[in-house]
């Protein structure tokens, strides 16, 4: 089996689920693997799935858990209608109550099976991404920073669980570690990409916050850069910022590959943060970005960071 799509045709999550043939096709666990792997690397939206340190056992394991998630995302975000959303986000969650029950069909849950029963990874990271992508469809304002803090334990800290999982962590005290950095991740992003989400009509701004400096949603999808939306950035960018601090920490609890990717996303986020400060707060008039030199940078130094502790 190669890495070539089985089916020889597009198969992003949403062409897929309105392929008859796709969906009544009787997958391999060969065939799934090939498909997640094969969804890793070439969806439009991949990322750097595997690490250049991740060791090779591992691999095949990380495409088929970011294959879960990234069916999950389009499913919510790629089909231009909440209601159809709705409706395949909880077919997704039948077929994933089926691979617990024994009974996988799909490609995705067929190639996770020796997954989750090799790392003992239990159902509820994986079903925490769905209820995200439901409130997605349902939600779109968050009236204060616990709300949101709800949201982001949904949406972002599962996938931190679950690198944690694959890696052979499974404790309360490394999982409560990563929720601090993961949520301060989602929540960088979100500052980053506050004039993004107003293009989908979502507001990640906690309302209590934006209320308390005397600044409005009017006053945000006018985007309107007044010294009142500078203090409610100034207020939330500190709240991220103290959540990077805190999760920091769980670079000392792992083993160096991992260390290495952690301090480099933490950093990389808080790095986000700096250039939100360095512009006044303003990120409605144009949104702040690493540079690719910058990038560079932040490897090298958390490649150094990571060295000088272990050698300690």
């Amino acid at each position: 089996m190669t890495d070539e799509n089985p089916l020889r045709m597009p198969l992003a999550p949403v062409e897929f689920v309105r392929s008859a043939e796709a969906l009544a096709k009787a997958w391999s666990p060969e065939e799934a693997q090939a498909y997640t792997r094969w969804l890793a690397t070439h969806h439009y939206e991949n990322f750097h799935v595997v690490s250049w340190l991740l060791p090779k056992r591992l691999h095949q394991h990380f495409y088929n858990v970011y294959a879960y998630c990234r069916w999950a995302d389009d499913l919510g975000d790629e089909t231009g209608d909440p209601a159809e959303s709705l409706r395949l986000l909880d077919w997704w969650r039948g077929e994933l109550n089926a691979m617990y029950e024994g009974r996988a069909t799909h490609p995705v849950f067929v190639a996770l099976i020796p997954t989750v029963r090799q790392f003992s990874i239990p159902r509820q990271p994986f079903a925490d991404l769905i209820q995200a992508f439901v409130q997605d469809q349902t939600v779109t304002r968050y009236p204060t920073c616990e709300d949101l803090f709800g949201y982001c334990r949904y949406s972002a800290n599962p996938v931190g669980r679950l690198v944690l999982y694959l890696c052979g962590y499974s404790d309360i005290e490394r999982q409560q570690l990563s929720d601090a950095t993961c949520t301060a991740l989602q929540l960088a992003n979100f500052w980053q990409d506050v004039t993004v989400d107003l293009l989908k009509d979502r507001v990640y701004i906690p309302l209590e916050t934006m209320e308390r400096y005397g600044y409005t949603v009017e006053d945000l999808f006018a985007r309107r850069a007044t010294p009142a939306f500078r203090a409610v950035m100034r207020d939330i960018v500190l709240r991220a910022r103290e959540l990077f601090l805190e999760g920091l920490p769980l670079v000392g609890m792992v083993d160096r590959r991992l260390a290495l990717d952690i301090d480099l996303f933490s950093r990389g986020g808080m790095c986000v943060l700096d250039k939100i400060e360095q512009r006044g707060y303003d990120v409605l008039s144009a949104r702040p970005a690493i540079s690719k030199t910058e990038r560079v940078r932040l490897l090298l130094r958390s490649l150094a960071r990571v060295a000088v502790a272990r050698a300690a």
